[in-house]
Parts: C-alpha cells; sequence; structure tokens
C-alpha cells in the first residue's frame, strides 16, 4: 500500500490525521534533522497500522514534506 503523507515537524503533539483523499497529514515532535523526523514518521506509522517498522519504506521524499511512504502488510 502507498500513502502520500505531509509531515509537520517540530509540532508540540505527536499525530496523525487522515485525509479525505487518502492521505494522511503527520504532526511530530522531532526537527528535521539528521533524519529524526523520518525514524519517528516511521514509527507512528508502524503503530497506527500495526506493522514491525522494516515493512515501511519512504520511497520519495526523504528530505521534503511531501512523501510517498510504502507500506508492506507481509513483509
Amino acid at each position: 500500500m502507498h500513502k502520500k503523507v505531509k509531515v509537520k515537524p517540530n509540532s508540540k503533539q505527536q499525530k496523525i490525521e487522515e485525509q479525505p483523499d487518502g492521505s494522511l497529514t503527520v504532526h511530530l515532535k522531532s526537527p528535521p534533522v539528521d533524519g529524526k523526523a523520518n525514524e519517528e514518521l516511521i514509527k507512528l506509522l508502524s503503530d497506527k497500522f500495526d506493522v514491525p517498522k522494516s515493512y515501511i519504506r519512504i520511497k520519495s521524499g526523504l528530505s521534503s514534506r511531501q512523501k510517498l511512504v510504502e507500506i508492506d502488510k507481509e513483509g
């Protein structure tokens, strides 16, 4: 499954908002420095979709706020 994700780093609280078009807006506490926000994003998505972190890959937008994330349900 592929999801479009809009990341908002340096937020006061962590939360995931599902948008009407199926994309996600993810509020992260981490700053976008040294991959910390990407690590937090992967952890939050693994909790939401109940899959191990290794099943989630950022396909594009590694250093952007707009990302395309692949979530593999079977590994």
